[in-house]
């Protein structure tokens, strides 16, 4: 178990740069008149340089990357119930996402901002747990129809 999970976070870190990237070119399109916003305003100013900001951008992406490939072994924990994975997955991310969050200026530095963007991440998180629960039930259901 140990060796998956070094694995699973060794192959996150690119994925999560990757996705890292992706958004600030999404956020961009969205928002940035026609120029690309590598990062928030804010993580550049207390920065110091773009780069600078940049750089920690990178290296914080990296660490969720590793976070969320490294989270998702728990889902393998065939002696755990389906609660007891979803709760600890949700910890382990959440650990590795709001504090990250917070340093890229990613949400407001207030308590309100704080509760924006954990409500928004738990309405994410508990969309694709539905849709993945919905599917899986579904195969289940189909196999369970083939073998009858």
């Amino acid at each position: 178990m140990k060796r998956k999970v070094l694995q699973r976070g060794i192959i996150g870190v690119p994925v999560g740069i990757l996705i890292g990237y992706l958004i600030t070119i999404l956020i961009s399109l969205g928002w940035g008149s026609g120029e690309y916003l590598p990062c928030t305003p804010e993580l550049i100013a207390n920065m110091g340089s773009e780069i600078g900001a940049v750089l920690l951008q990178t290296l914080l992406s990296a660490v969720l990357g590793a976070a969320f490939g490294a989270g998702s072994a728990i889902w393998e924990v065939e002696h755990w119930s389906i609660a007891r994975q979803t709760g600890v997955y949700l910890l382990v991310t959440s650990l590795a996402m709001l504090p990250t969050a917070y340093l890229l200026y990613w949400m407001q530095h207030s308590l309100a901002g704080f509760l924006v963007y954990l409500g928004i991440y738990l309405f994410i998180f508990l969309a694709i747990w539905l849709g993945n629960y919905l599917a899986i039930r579904h195969n289940i259901r189909k196999m369970n129809e083939k073998l009858q």
